[in-house]
This record gives C-alpha cells, sequence and structure tokens, in this order.
C-alpha cells in the first residue's frame, strides 16, 4: 500500500482524539529546566546522530536549559535509560532514532515525561508523547535532479541503511527528480539491511555493487554506514573509467571530503526542537506534527565547486518553485512504492 504524509498524519490526528477522549496525558503549560537527547551512535557521524546532539545542545543553550545526551546506546532496550534521565529530572527526552518509539511512549505514561519520538506519529499523546517524523523529500528532490543532470553514464544509485519513512520519502523524491531531469534515467536501489545504520562495512560493500552496476553518482542515506559508502566512492572507478560522487544526506561533510562529496541533503533540526521546548511551555505539546522544508531553510542542498554554476542555478530556480507551489514534490513513504520507481532493486532481507 502505497502511504503518504497525509495518511500518516491522519494516524496523528486519530491517537490525538483518542488521547483527548479518554483523558491521557492531558496536555498543559510545563516549566522547561532540562532537556536530554538519545542517540543510538556516537554524535560525531556528521549525520543523523550528530544533526540529533547538535541541534538539541543548540536549543538548550537558546532556552537556558540544562543538556543532558546519551550517546553510543545501540538498538537494544533502552528502557533503563529512560527511566534514569526521567528520574533525574529531564523536562524532555528526545528519544532520536525509530527503535526507540516503542520504548519511550511506555516510559513517558510511567513516569509522566514528556518524550518525542521518530516515526510513529499513532503514538502521540497530548502532553506525554509528540512525533517527528521528518522528511527532506524537497531536497531529494533537487538532489535527484542533480545527479541525473551531472551523471555521465546514464546511471545513478540509491544506497540506504534501511527504509524507515524518513529514507523513504526522500528515496522516492530523488528518483522522481531525477526522472524530470532525464527520463531515460536509470536508478539502482540498493538496501543494505533491515536496520544497518550503522554498519559501515556493508555500506562499502553494497556500495561498490552499485557503482559496479553503472551508478557514477550514489546517493546514501545511513548513520555510521555512510562512511563505508564514501570510503567504496572513493576507491571504485565509474564504469566508464571516471570518478564516481558521493550525495549524502543531513550533514555536511565537507571537512572530511577526498573530492568525492558532490552534494548533501542538508537538515535542521533545530527550528523542530525548539518548536517542541515552545509547545511544552504553552501546553501544546503532542498535539501537532512537526515539519522541515526548503522555505525555512530548514532543509538545504549543499553547494560544492564541483557543482558547475549554470547547473546549479538551474537547481536554486527549481527550490524556488518547490517553494512557491509550482513545483509539488510528492511524498511517498511505503517501501513498496519506492521500490516501483526503480530500475533495479537489491535488498538484504
Amino acid at each position: 500500500m502505497k502511504t503518504n504524509k497525509r495518511q500518516l498524519l491522519g494516524l496523528a490526528a486519530g491517537a490525538l482524539a483518542l488521547g483527548l477522549n479518554v483523558g491521557i496525558g492531558a496536555a498543559s503549560a510545563a516549566e522547561v529546566t532540562k532537556i536530554a537527547v538519545m542517540v543510538p551512535e556516537q554524535g560525531t557521524d556528521f549525520g543523523w546522530n550528530q544533526q540529533g546532539v547538535d541541534a538539541a545542545r543548540i536549543v538548550a543553550e537558546r532556552f537556558g536549559l540544562e543538556f543532558v545526551p546519551a550517546e553510543g546506546l545501540g538498538y537494544g532496550d533502552v528502557r533503563p535509560t529512560l527511566r534514569e534521565l526521567a528520574d533525574e529530572g529531564a523536562s524532555l527526552i528526545i528519544a532520536h532514532a525509530s527503535g526507540y518509539n516503542t520504548a519511550a511512549p511506555e516510559i513517558a505514561v510511567e513516569k509522566n515525561v514528556a518524550v518525542a519520538i521518530v516515526d510513529a506519529p499513532g503514538s502521540i499523546k497530548p502532553g506525554l508523547v509528540a512525533d517527528y517524523t521528518l522528511s527532506g523529500h524537497q531536497g531529494a528532490y533537487l538532489g535527484g535532479h542533480l545527479a541525473a543532470t551531472m551523471s555521465r553514464t546514464g546511471t545513478v544509485g540509491i544506497v540506504v541503511s534501511g527504509e524507515p519513512p524518513s529514507w523513504n520519502s526522500q528515496s522516492a523524491a530523488f528518483a522522481l527528480g531525477a526522472k524530470a531531469a532525464k527520463a531515460d534515467i536509470k536508478i539502482v536501489y540498493a538496501v543494505i539491511g533491515p536496520a544497518a545504520y550503522g554498519d559501515a562495512a556493508g555500506g562499502r560493500r553494497v556500495t561498490e555493487q552499485v557503482i559496479a552496476a553503472g551508478a557514477d553518482i550514489v546517493f546514501g542515506q545511513g548513520n555510521g554506514s555512510s562512511f563505508g559508502m564514501i570510503q567504496a566512492v572513493e576507491t571504485t572507478k565509474a564504469v566508464d573509467g571516471g570518478k564516481a560522487w558521493f550525495i549524502d544526506v543531513i550533514g555536511d561533510k565537507s571537512t572530511i571530503d577526498k573530492g568525492h562529496l558532490l552534494s548533501s541533503v542538508l537538515w535542521n533540526m533545530v527550528p523542530v526542537y525548539t518548536a517542541m521546548v515552545n509547545d511544552l511551555k504553552a501546553g501544546t505539546f503532542g498535539t501537532k506534527a512537526y515539519t522541515i522544508g526548503l522555505a525555512d531553510n530548514s532543509v538545504a542542498l549543499l553547494k560544492t565547486k564541483y557543482i558547475p554554476q549554470d547547473i546549479w542555478d538551474g537547481i536554486w530556480g527549481m527550490r524556488q518553485q518547490i517553494i512557491d507551489g509550482s513545483l509539488k514534490v510528492e511524498e511517498i513513504y511505503d517501501a513498496q512504492a519506492v521500490r516501483a520507481l526503480m530500475t533495479s532493486v537489491s535488498a538484504q532481507e
């Protein structure tokens, strides 16, 4: 079944109505003194984990709050950590991994503490649980257009560390943007594993396979696994004998680039976490969806020196069309619908 954001928000609305009807977690204004963020890997990946930690730190400083980072927690049972943070007086716990979206709502109710989760809009509870299932699809569409325009081989690749909603929406938008630029572009899609977010070795192996299949530009979505993807791009020639390029997500790896980082779909979560704190203070936490997009620069496409100016000018004009609504980028969250957009699919399941 094809799932779009309207359907996801419908789930959220249903959960909200249920919470209000039975009086669970009734929202009320709260004093906010401490913000905690939980991440499965270290906050040094220039991506999902680092953006979560850095954004939470910035927001804590902005509001004068105590900041508690809990890093490298893995993907197992995090209930003990959630209880510990709640007992230490956290006003808001940001459970920054889709693997935490079952445990965090449970502890929110048990400890009466506000938590924020991802990829589970149906779990929201007024005053207790907010969901921030974010999508950088607008930036990914621009990235796909860029990749198809600059591809020499006529084939681009997408490598993902899993298929959560955020990755799916970007993969689909990238494919749609590529096809808009070049109707006959081939798109090789590969999944490292069902939850291979930290699998750098797998990222390298699968990316090498995608390049061998003809892709000279690879759009990689991973956490720690993205470092393996970059290694593959740096050490593997494209089938035409030329350089392979990498388009990253969420963070900016320019400082560690060895000449293969073409661009990145950048995310900025500071506006999202700022809104969460404001909602806690106003008593509206857990009653609304949070989004990112091109209009407020919470999503952006990284400009590097490797992108010709004329191509970038075209991308910039397309960005404005998306912002003003004259160009619509479809949001597709269902994995099977994403795979249907690809020329070939390889998945380790």
